[in-house]
């Protein structure tokens, strides 16, 4: 396929190394404001470093991949979409579930395949989690704990990364949008939410520093989740799933999982523990951008075959994308009226 890269940056950077490596794709065109960025994502590719957006569109393509700011996805994605091409989109999807739906919908008027960079589906980690729950080891799933912080402002280097509107908000829409992701991935579907978000730490208006919430699936398990950007360890994530017969725990960072289960109440209980020490001791060699990088590359052969009609796939979709976002405008709007959200079901998108 040839694939076209939007945003160069140090997402982009290792988007465009997984398109110059990838044995089934060829970088064509790389488009960034900062041509020497561009420059070095098609390195060695033959990729066309187009000057303009228009002249990037120009470039015969199949696919685009789209790892620019947030505020400026929309146009980029439609115009992807209205040349007939497949696009795989950073996340968050959009500044606003609305923005999120426009982009679903003309992706399913223009009958092509949309994914949504939720690289953390692909963290031995999480996969872990996933495979557990879908093994039936822990029994009947009962709940689910997400859980996604760091110290907040000193974090970013440019406001768009945190200031709203342009960031469409604040934790739950930056490490906290991974986590409503996970929910949802392992839940199914999330269909309704309750939470309070507050913003009394960096006082940035509509950027929220801390958001608890509680979200249910239409079978009625629940996930209690919470982002922060007041996390003073440091950055860490986990998710925890509870069943009759047990439990795991996936974290990052470090990479780890706990499995304890037992087969009824009051029998004896085994516990297993993963380190997984050639990620911990790669990354300490050569920084958290190798699993990144692995992230991605399993999520590009996903994305290839979801260009082929496939769904049932690791890879989030336009569906995920956009019940990322209503779920963080949800917890806002929860907030202001101490009322239950209740969303429509969404599925996974048609083929």
């Amino acid at each position: 396929m040839r694939i076209g890269l939007i945003g160069a940056g140090k997402i982009g950077q290792l988007r465009a190394r997984t398109l110059r490596e990838h044995r089934d794709t060829q970088l064509a065109a790389v488009y960034d404001l900062n041509a020497d960025l561009a420059s070095k994502a098609a390195a060695g590719s033959g990729a066309v470093v187009a000057k303009s957006l228009e002249a990037f569109f120009d470039v015969p393509l199949d696919a685009v991949v789209i790892s620019t700011p947030v505020h400026v996805h929309d146009a980029a994605c439609l115009t992807a979409f209205a040349r007939g091409l497949h696009v795989l989109l950073e996340k968050p999807t959009s500044n606003t579930a609305a923005g999120a739906k426009k982009l679903v919908d003309a992706a399913l008027a223009a009958k092509r395949a949309f994914g949504v960079g939720f690289n953390l589906r692909y963290y031995p980690a999480f996969r872990c989690v996933r495979e557990t729950i879908q093994s039936g080891r822990l029994g009947k799933l009962d709940h689910l704990r997400v859980y996604g912080g760091h110290e907040g402002l000193p974090k970013f280097a440019h406001e768009w990364e945190y200031k709203a509107p342009i960031s469409g908000g604040g934790a739950m829409w930056d490490v906290g949008i991974h986590m409503s992701d996970l929910a949802r991935h392992y839940l199914g579907e999330i269909s309704e939410v309750y939470g309070v978000a507050t913003e009394s730490v960096w006082n940035v208006p509509g950027s929220e520093d801390n958001a608890l919430a509680l979200f249910r699936s239409p079978a009625g398990v629940t996930a209690a989740y919470q982002a922060t950007w007041t996390e003073w360890k440091g950055y860490g994530i986990f998710v925890e799933a509870y069943g009759d017969k047990g439990m795991v725990r996936g974290a990052y960072a470090p990479m780890s999982n706990l499995l304890v289960l037992q087969e009824k109440a009051g029998a004896p209980r085994t516990t297993t523990k993963l380190r997984y020490p050639w990620i911990q001791l790669r990354e300490k060699c050569f920084s958290w951008q190798t699993t990144a990088l692995q992230s991605f590359r399993e999520e590009l052969d996903d994305f290839l075959l979801l260009c082929k009609g496939r769904r049932d796939l690791v890879i989030a979709d336009g569906y995920a994308g956009q019940r990322a976002c209503e779920v963080a405008e949800a917890v806002r709007e929860c907030s202001r009226t101490r009322a239950v959200v209740k969303l429509p079901v969404l599925g996974t998108m048609p083929a």
